[in-house]
């Protein structure tokens, strides 16, 4: 009589692909997501190169606060890649089909870069309470080595984390089903699908996604609560002013994306409200890439003057 252990390698070899859903609706609701996801996408990685280009095309950009947006800036661009492409194909119905390792590999991709991004955030707000709380001592403390070291250390970090899960839900058993109810492969999703026991793989999941997104978010609020307390006691409002306009920016970003991912991720059980989830997936990886790029532009008078001269033909690129 065959074994369960052996019924269950059988279940696991005969998944070789998975079948992405997308979002319900007729075909006028998949081309109108579509033409959305496409124009976003575009506007998204438009405004991101943009944001390199003039950091790299003026040298008066070139300290470490614009070092870490441009390292923002590339993450946003290879994170909205890794899912947006494809999802834009199964909305036009062609390309539904994702195959097993392509899907384990686009979740790896996707949770990495998305870790990354709360190392980095974390970063730029060490990086502000330094300028700002230390002005006398910021260019000694965090010179150009130190921020290159820490954006290192951000992105290698962000990898190495999200390769342990990934690496386990690989070799996850999957039932008969493989119809994946998102747009791109969520590890959500795929718990939904397995029929090995997940316990310990969620509280490891639960654990490690606590870990990083409260321990980054307790940094950066400790770093703001010292920020707005030295903005508080600056004598001139213009010093005031300028002091905050350095921060505002980076402030938003990290309210939108936190909130948006601790109601993803912060939750041991993984329940089967997965269309509430798609929607705020959507929020964390399509519009949060998109708004980056124009909240740091029109929040910093030092970016805008400089993409000023460009579109003016003033600019130098060289």
């Amino acid at each position: 009589m065959e074994t369960e252990t052996g019924r269950e390698k059988e279940n696991r070899s005969s998944i070789k692909e998975f079948l992405l859903l997308g979002f319900p609706g007729n075909q006028d609701v998949q081309i109108t997501l579509c033409v959305v996801f496409t124009v976003t996408y575009i506007l998204t990685v438009a405004g991101n190169v943009a944001i390199i280009a003039v950091v790299g095309a003026h040298s008066h950009l070139q300290t470490p606060m614009y070092f870490f947006l441009s390292n923002l800036s590339f993450l946003e661009i290879w994170y909205t890649t890794a899912c947006v492409p494809k999802a834009i194909a199964v909305f036009l119905g062609k390309s539904r089909i994702i195959p097993f390792a392509s899907c384990i590999l686009q979740t790896y991709f996707v949770f990495s870069l998305g870790c990354t991004e709360f190392l980095l955030l974390t970063v730029m707000a060490y990086d502000r309470y330094l300028a700002i709380c230390y002005p006398l001592h910021y260019s000694t403390i965090m010179n150009n080595t130190k921020s290159a070291l820490l954006a290192l250390v951000s992105w290698i970090s962000g990898f190495l984390i999200v390769s342990i899960p990934t690496s386990i839900l690989g070799r996850l058993f999957y039932c008969d089903s493989f119809t994946i109810n998102h747009f791109f492969c969520s590890i959500d999703s795929l718990i939904l699908l397995s029929c090995s026991d997940t316990s310990l793989f969620q509280w490891l999941t639960f654990i490690m996604a606590t870990t990083v997104i409260l321990g980054s978010l307790l940094i950066t609020l400790v770093s703001y609560i010292c920020i707005i307390t030295t903005i508080v006691n600056i004598p001139s409002a213009k010093g005031r002013q300028k002091a905050f306009s350095t921060c505002s920016a980076h402030l938003t970003v990290v309210i939108m994306w936190y909130g948006s991912n601790i109601f993803l991720y912060i939750k041991y059980s993984k329940d089967n409200a997965l269309e509430i989830n798609k929607i705020v997936n959507t929020l964390s990886t399509i519009i949060t890439p998109l708004l980056n790029p124009f909240i740091y532009t029109l929040r910093n008078k030092d970016v805008k003057e400089a993409l000023w001269k460009v579109l003016r033909g003033s600019g130098s690129w060289f």
